[in-house]
Formats: structure tokens, sequence, C-alpha cells
């Protein structure tokens, strides 16, 4: 199984954005990442000097959002939808992104559904409930 480290990450998404910017070849998963890279303007200053990304330390700064652990959530979401894993998820999201007429706001709910799933698997010490983390965003889908 693939294990990026902490820094591998930051230089990815740097390395995407700089080509991007120079509108140059890029992998598969590059390029869906630049999709979502334009997506957040607010980023696009930490993601063009690679040096301060991997220098930069989020958890000492409250209430700023890490560029970094966003984009990552939204390629998770990403793959999720694209192999139906856990199964559902497809479906739900894109329930999700009609209701909120946004597919950048869908994520941004499936991320909350992501986040409250892995961290409660981590505070009970067992595995991801993979099919809670569906029902809440189908919830969050279909609720009036």
């Amino acid at each position: 199984m693939f294990q990026p480290s902490q820094a591998d990450v930051r230089r990815f998404f740097c390395a995407t954005h700089a080509k991007a910017l120079a509108g140059s070849p890029m992998e598969a998963i590059e390029t869906l990442a630049s999709l979502w890279i334009a997506e957040h303007p607010e980023y696009h200053a930490e993601l063009a000097d690679v040096d301060a990304a991997l220098a930069r330390n989020y958890d000492e700064a409250p209430g700023r959002t890490n560029p970094f652990l966003h984009l990552s959530m939204h390629l998770s979401i990403s793959e999720q939808c694209s192999i139906d894993q856990p199964r559902g998820i497809r479906q739900a999201v894109e329930l999700l992104a009609k209701r909120l007429d946004s597919l950048h706001d869908a994520h941004h709910a499936a991320m909350d559904c992501l986040g409250q799933m892995l961290w409660e698997a981590q505070r009970v010490g067992r595995a991801p409930d993979g099919e809670a983390y569906v029902a809440q965003v189908q919830r969050l889908a279909t609720r009036d």
C-alpha cells in the first residue's frame, strides 16, 4: 500500500500546481489534483513555495486550514467515488452534489463525514466504518 509522507504529499501538490501554471504534461492523478487546486485559489500562494510548505506546521496555527489535508481529502473522495468504495459512496456524493447544485460543496460536506468517521475509528480503536460514513453522506443528500 502506498503511504506517502507529509513531505511527499506537500511536494506532490506544489509540483502539480507548478505544472498546471506552466501548462506542463501531467499524470492522471496530477490532472485531478490540479482541478481541485483550481477550485481553491486561496491556497495558490502556499502551493507556490515548496520550501515554505515543507517547513509550515499547521498544528501551531489554530483556525487555519491545512491546504494539503484539504486537497488530499478532495482527492480521497474523488477516488472513493471513482471506484465506489465504500460501496454506495458514489451515489451518495452524486445525490448530495445534485441537492447542493455543486460537486465542490458536496465534497466539503462529505469531508466532514469522512473526518468524523476517521476520528471515531481512532477514538475507539477500531477500523473505520465505511457503511456509517456512506449513510451519513446519504442523510445529507436526502434530508429536507
